[in-house]
């Protein structure tokens, strides 16, 4: 073999490396908590899944635990284009697609599988569709969980027990209509923030899933924990127009598969801390009302569903609880 044609191939195999390296597009993908907890999981997996299925175009740069701010933030930032992707919650989408606000309803979903089946059938895609009229582009549903009350001062049983107390809560209209009426004085403030107030006793306590209460650590700032499941959680992948605009039709389909698969994964994660992370919780100090008066805080929240009804319509708030 020349020295000439020695140099050509090595020309020529710097040059397809070089080549590779140009058409790889990495995308920063951020959501509020840690790479071990569900968000995690469901965004590793979506990140997986879209590297193998472009072949190596495209792959994800993760920003976990609020790295990029919080789930608002970050909504805002995907919709302006200068973030890629967030795997985020519901909670502070309705700010920019006021019509998700409806899944935030107080005791709308009886159990995981009503959720899951609604999120996944016509009522939960037609959501989806919704978001590209605001500038996001929602990949797929994921999952946060059904939400639960911690606090500092005391069990909560009934809806009389949370009465006065500073609940810190996201920037969601829903949530907050919905708490005072269980006597509740919600605050709203960033997520990112939320640790170091509960701390510090600015808030009382706060409502979040079981993944969310495990993987932030909240055993170490709240003794209290009533499983109240007053709330269905979903999340969704959301994607930048500016990055969908210039994926090929098969990419998008790419995109779209992995994100499902990430829910999947998600919502798997979701029931695997639920499963374990009671005991845990409990373990680490925390004071556990397992079986809370619901129907009191039904009761509780009865009236605000009127107001509901006018903003969302009666007849969809009954077409989301007749799902099976």
């Amino acid at each position: 073999m020349t020295t000439t044609f020695k140099t050509t191939l090595i020309t020529a195999a710097l040059c397809a490396l070089a080549g590779t390296a140009a058409a790889q597009t990495v995308l920063k993908i951020g959501y509020a908590t840690s790479k071990e907890s569900h968000y995690g999981v469901g965004s590793t997996v979506f990140c997986d899944e879209m590297e193998k299925g472009t072949q190596g175009r495209y792959k994800c740069q993760q920003f976990p635990a609020s790295a990029l701010g919080g789930e608002r933030e970050q909504i805002e930032a995907v919709q302006l284009g200068t973030q890629d992707l967030t795997n985020t919650s519901t909670g502070p989408l309705g700010n920019f697609v006021p019509e998700t606000r409806i899944v935030d309803i107080p005791f709308l979903f009886r159990d995981y599988a009503h959720a899951r089946h609604t999120m996944d059938g016509p009522i939960g895609q037609d959501l989806l569709k919704k978001l590209q009229g605001k500038g996001l582009i929602g990949l797929a549903w994921t999952e946060n969980g059904f939400r639960h009350m911690t606090n500092s001062k005391r069990a909560i049983m009934t809806a009389s027990d949370a009465s006065g107390l500073k609940l810190r809560t996201m920037e969601n209209k829903v949530h907050m209509e919905g708490y005072k009426t269980f006597g509740l004085l919600p605050t709203p403030m960033p997520f990112p923030e939320l640790f170091t107030a509960l701390q510090q006793g600015t808030v009382d306590g706060q409502e979040n899933p079981i993944p969310v209460i495990l993987a932030s650590k909240f055993s170490q700032v709240q003794k209290h924990l009533s499983l109240t499941g007053h709330v269905y959680s979903p999340a969704v992948i959301l994607l930048s127009p500016a990055v969908w605009a210039k994926l090929s039709e098969a990419d998008k389909k790419v995109f779209v598969e992995a994100a499902q698969k990430g829910g999947a994964a998600q919502r798997k994660k979701v029931n695997d801390d639920e499963n374990t992370g009671i005991a845990q919780l409990k373990k680490d100090g925390m004071q556990v009302i397992e079986k809370v008066d619901g129907e009191s805080f039904r009761k509780a929240v009865a009236p605000a569903y009127a107001n509901f009804a006018k903003e969302f319509g009666a007849d969809k708030i009954a077409a989301i609880q007749a799902v099976k």
